[in-house]
């Protein structure tokens, strides 16, 4: 199922998007202001940097994990790949640096909220570090808000909230492994 937006009131309009095919034109009649608007199908140069989620969220192919993205309003679920070193969580707009930038409608995340530091400490193990952007609303992690740039390491399931999006950290598959070695 794809959402399109009301671009007169921003309530969401969900179809699916399987009966239609790329190129064709659709309409739509907003049902909570009445708005005729049209879209063209098409594919999101934003997606295509965003794998679909699925059952198990635990993609193999992600060498240093990912996270799943949950906007708590409209349950929409998106996976974002992470990298060595320090990836800025935020809300997406054109030109924004960014470099985890979430399609959300949600007004309480900034385009820089918080950023995960992915390193790796002397044992090779990967290492997940949060902090928050500075935003104006707060990252939080265990329901505890975590001050201005204050720094908390965070493991592979830990659940974190910036606006109304719930967050969830999926660590790579390697370095869990290696973590189950280390403590044999």
């Amino acid at each position: 199922m794809k959402r399109v937006r009301c671009p007169k009131c921003d309530e969401f309009i969900t179809f699916d998007e399987t009966k239609y095919q790329v190129g064709q034109s659709l309409i739509f009649v907003c049902p909570n202001c009445g708005k005729q608007f049209g879209i063209k199908i098409g594919k999101s140069k934003l997606r295509e940097t965003q794998k679909e989620g699925t059952d198990d969220e635990r993609n193999d192919d992600y060498e240093y994990g990912s996270i799943v993205i949950i906007e708590n309003v409209f349950h929409y679920k998106q996976v974002l790949q992470l990298k060595l070193g320090d990836n800025t969580i935020g809300r997406y707009m054109k030109g924004s640096k960014t470099t985890l930038p979430i399609e959300t409608n949600d007004p309480s995340i900034d385009i820089n909220h918080c950023i995960i530091n992915v390193s790796k400490n002397k044992k090779g193990n990967i290492v997940y570090t949060l902090m928050d952007g500075p935003s104006n609303t707060g990252t939080f992690v265990d329901n505890e808000i975590l001050g201005d740039r204050e720094r908390r390491i965070i493991y592979d399931g830990t659940l974190f909230t910036i606006g109304a999006t719930s967050i969830i950290l999926r660590a790579s598959k390697t370095n869990n492994d290696k973590q189950d070695q280390d403590k044999s």
